[in-house]
């Protein structure tokens, strides 16, 4: 499959590294040389960055805080990250633009896919953030419907294990490791690589998926290029 346009999702923890810290400047630094990599090539970038390094709306809705409140403030959790990942690309001299679903006016441009397609074929590495604008939606959720919008080729989910396992890698050694797999066989097991809405999404369009370990090295690049790495949902 040739590919020219790109979704690629990544969650918030993965900005804060194994610091302390919200945000790792060695990780940004890292993120934006590899899309520097795929920009370089002439592969049109979309990204989705979560929120969790900062706040999880539906984590703090368990404290008590009402449900609706907490995934608003999650959702101006993305644009905080977007705007770091914006920063960290412009330091390589990457263009790019950080689109919002929520009104934040004079911070970031409300998302509109017209805008966002021009900017995207001027190789303009677009950043969506604030998920879809509503509550009760994941950013993964987000992430296949901006990929479907813009009409992207593939979504990219980086995570920090090697693809799709059975269950956890990490406290299952038996895990079994699927270097492809079927939407309906992830639904079918169960698997939680996405919710449910975000496997609903992609199945229904068509939109391949491809999870991987971005901390590899080229891991983003071979990725980006159709290398056989991670596990390729479809």
């Amino acid at each position: 499959m040739e590919i020219r346009r790109v979704l690629l999702k990544l969650s918030g923890e993965y900005l804060s590294g194994n610091s302390n810290n919200i945000l790792d400047v060695n990780i940004l630094e890292y993120l934006s040389a590899d899309i520097a990599k795929i920009v370089d090539l002439g592969i049109e970038v979309g990204i989705v960055v979560g929120g969790g390094n900062i706040l999880r709306g539906k984590s703090i809705s368990k404290n008590g805080f009402n449900r609706v409140s907490s995934d608003q403030m999650g959702l101006l959790a993305t644009v905080i990250n977007g705007l770091a990942v914006s920063d960290a690309l412009k330091r390589k001299n990457i263009k790019n633009k950080v689109f919002s679903s929520i009104a934040i006016d004079g911070i970031v441009e409300p998302f509109n896919v017209h805008i966002s397609n021009v900017s995207l074929e001027n190789k303009e590495v677009n950043i969506f953030t604030a998920g879809t604008g509503s509550p009760f939606f994941t950013t993964d959720t987000a992430a296949c419907l901006r990929a479907i919008e813009i009409d992207a080729d593939i979504v990219l989910k980086a995570t920090k294990v090697d693809g799709v396992y059975s269950g956890d890698p990490e406290t299952n050694s038996d895990a079994k490791y699927y270097s492809k797999i079927t939407y309906d066989e992830v639904l079918a097991k169960e698997l939680g690589v996405m919710d449910l809405t975000a496997i609903l999404l992609c199945k229904e369009h068509n939109m391949p998926l491809r999870v991987f370990n971005l901390s590899h090295p080229n891991a983003l690049l071979k990725a980006a290029t159709g290398d056989d790495i991670g596990t390729i949902i479809y």
